[in-house]
């Protein structure tokens, strides 16, 4: 419905009322009759009647609409062990990505990026409060010996908390890691900040593509695969391998923008593509199929880390397109990134396709191949389409810089800053002269 006119148009009767809608609600009948002194008083009582009826309209409809208008919807992608040499916008020659290449074509691609950590838990607590490894309460992998140490605690502040009380649908599929049924509780996502979840409670579960359950909210979802040797957590490998939890996270992300295409929300996506299966050792790279890399002189282990990227790429693409498809794109902000550095696990060689680039170091090392990582910002009309940016930043940037765009207020004792004016294309010359920190805890917390 369109906004009410200033004065009403011409009524049944002849005469032509001189006050707006709001004003008529503040009049008494008598002042309405001294207005439309030949409309009997049944005209005036339908009068007033449709006067409440539009403004109640207006006001229930139009003002909620307009003030989610203003909201940019936030998509944050966190690909699994993904390298900086991995994608082709970064160096990758062999490898196919062609989705990531045009969305980095269409936005900003982030060349000194830095993710929370070399290793996933405290990477992904760090992005999620915007506390680097030596204030974050996760500072390693340790869900087997430790579940409650590889846990956000009930006085983290989460970027989901903020934009949820700033009136964001917040949702989180595919691989959390940060929180867990049992003494690991207060860090399962409905308890910080996520309206709805679907995937992975711990990281030992989700190396499995092929797992018996996943979670949705608190519930266990049955699925139809088979994993006679699964351990405690879910782990294993599927003898009978039906539905593949990359696609069903893909799907569910699909799902997710739609039923909340109406209302401000912010998706946090996490495949865990191309992360090994470690269960399955030699056989870890798990994926439906080899695609293109089928028939090549590549080791097997090689085929299905570069068939994983490609699929990760496509639903990246898939995701892309259902923006522009409900004209979600324009007002919707989504940064592509990566947890850490390539693994060298199942088999894989990370020097084979140079998944690290140029840099030195890959997975639990903090040279620059451990921790450098590939990011790609979009927003048609508010990111600069076809740059490079070299701007230094760091997963703790992601909170400020999305709780600002969000209207949400931001805690005080981050160690990251609002990044957003440099993603606009101003210089930030400031970035360059912060100092970064990490520390490494595995092996148990020693």
């Amino acid at each position: 419905m369109n906004a009410l006119p200033k004065k009403l148009p011409q009524i049944q009767g002849g005469h032509r009322c001189l006050f707006s809608p709001v004003e008529a609600l503040n009049l008494r009948e008598e002042k309405v009759r001294s207005f439309c002194v030949s409309v009997p008083r049944r005209r005036v009582a339908q009068l007033l009647c449709f006067l409440v009826a539009v403004c109640n309209f207006w006001l229930t409809a139009r003002l909620p609409a307009a003030e989610a208008a203003t909201k940019p919807n936030l998509i944050f992608i966190l690909a699994d062990d993904l390298g900086y040499g991995d994608l082709g916008c970064f160096g990758q020659q062999r490898i196919k990505t062609p989705h990531l290449d045009r969305m980095a074509a269409e936005g900003m691609r982030c060349t000194q990026v830095y993710s929370g950590s070399t290793v996933c838990a405290p990477s992904r607590a760090v992005l999620m409060t915007g506390r680097h490894t030596g204030h974050v309460s996760v500072r390693g992998n340790s869900g087997k010996q430790n579940s409650l140490a590889q846990s956000l605690r009930s006085n983290d502040v989460t970027i989901a908390a903020l934009l949820q009380k700033a009136g964001y649908r917040t949702g989180l599929i595919g691989k959390w890691g940060l929180g867990d049924m049992g003494v690991a509780e207060p860090g399962l996502p409905w308890r910080q900040g996520f309206d709805y979840f679907y995937g992975f409670l711990n990281q030992s579960h989700a190396h499995n593509y092929y797992p018996e359950f996943l979670w949705r909210n608190d519930q266990r979802v049955k699925l139809s695969n088979v994993v006679p040797d699964a351990n405690e957590f879910g782990a294993g490998r599927a003898t009978v391998r039906r539905e593949y939890a990359a696609d069903l996270f893909a799907d569910e992300a699909l799902k997710f923008v739609r039923e909340n295409r109406s209302r401000p929300f912010f998706l946090c996506f996490t495949p865990t593509l191309p992360h090994a299966n470690n269960e399955a050792k030699a056989l870890g790279m798990e994926v439906p199929e080899l695609g293109e890399y089928e028939k090549l002189d590549w080791p097997e282990p090689q085929k299905g880390h570069a068939a994983m990227i490609t699929r990760l790429d496509r639903d990246v693409g898939r995701l892309l397109a259902l923006l522009k498809e409900l004209n979600l794109d324009t007002n919707t902000l989504v940064i592509f990134s990566s947890d850490n550095g390539p693994h060298r696990e199942a088999g894989t060689d990370p020097a084979f396709n140079r998944s690290s680039g140029p840099y030195r170091g890959i997975k639990r090392a903090h040279y620059e191949g451990g921790i450098r990582v590939p990011t790609i910002v979009r927003w048609p009309g508010r990111v600069p389409a076809g740059v490079s940016s070299d701007a230094r930043w760091w997963f703790p940037d992601v909170l400020p810089t999305l709780a600002a765009l969000g209207g949400a207020a931001v805690p005080p004792g981050l160690d990251g800053t609002n990044i957003w004016p440099m993603l606009t294309g101003k210089i930030a010359p400031e970035l360059a002269e912060r100092k970064f920190y990490w520390e490494f805890h595995e092996g148990g917390f020693k």
